[in-house]
């Protein structure tokens, strides 16, 4: 069992991005607050479920992930980051056993969560399979969505742009992985979606060498998919392949 106290070796989640006075909001927590009435009216009732909070935590967790805040190989302590949060250890402990199974983070019995160390070659082999599931489903569709179909996606195109502009990256890959969704649900296959969402997010996960989150990487990432939904826009099916087979890392289609 964890330790309340975050030992010397583990280190706390410090955000470079948020201010040390942000925390989840208290109703989140299920803390009750007396007195909140207006005039002489009774407080409405509060309705907490704990999921909501883990749920929460988990977004947070995620997007420090991507971000770079929590660095592949270090341990941090449920008890440290649920302080950083101002909740319980026990939510953060609940998304960190959902990272875990995702394969984001390892238990360290005793002391915490270590963050997964992703070498090349897993990142490859989640690339190859991510082009298997989705560039024929991407060509097929390019063969029947129409144009209006596909002009309905360009906000989501131009949102991973904006955040890839600013190096935001974890704003970046939940922009990304938006875009992905929307074109895949254009197949009508929701398992599908389901499968290759959570194929992307794993592959989100920083590398131990800390590439491929730079701004430069993603502001080209970003552009193929300006360029992609330009050429799905045209119907030219000779650009929509070579494009998806770049946006694949070489990807044989």
């Amino acid at each position: 069992m964890e330790q309340g106290r975050a030992r010397e070796d583990v280190r706390p989640y410090v955000s470079a991005g948020t201010p040390p006075d942000v925390r989840v909001p208290e109703q989140a927590r299920g803390e009750h607050i007396h007195g909140e009435h207006i005039h002489g009216e009774p407080p409405a009732p509060r309705v907490v479920q704990r999921h909501s909070v883990r749920g929460q935590i988990l977004d947070a967790l995620r997007a420090a992930l991507v971000g770079g805040e929590l660095a592949p190989g270090e341990v941090y302590s449920a008890p440290a980051l649920g302080a950083r949060f101002g909740v319980s250890a026990t939510p953060v402990r609940e998304a960190m056993q959902r990272l875990a199974v995702e394969g984001a983070v390892e238990v360290v019995p005793n002391r915490g969560f270590r963050v997964s160390e992703r070498g090349p070659r897993e990142l490859a082999e989640l690339a190859e399979v991510r082009a298997l599931i989705e560039v024929p489903v991407m060509l097929r569709l390019a063969r029947t969505v129409p144009p209006a179909g596909w002009c309905a996606l360009r906000p989501l195109a131009d949102a991973t742009v904006a955040s890839a502009a600013v190096g935001d990256r974890a704003a970046y890959a939940e922009s990304d992985r938006a875009f992905h969704r929307a074109v895949l649900a254009l197949s009508g296959n929701q398992q599908l979606v389901a499968v290759a969402d959570d194929l992307h997010r794993r592959s989100q996960w920083p590398s131990a060498d800390g590439q491929g989150g730079r701004r430069a990487d993603l502001v080209a990432d970003a552009s193929e998919h300006t360029a992609l939904l330009d050429a799905l826009i045209a119907m030219d099916l000779t650009v929509v392949r070579s494009l998806v087979r770049e946006h694949f890392n070489g990807a044989d289609v």
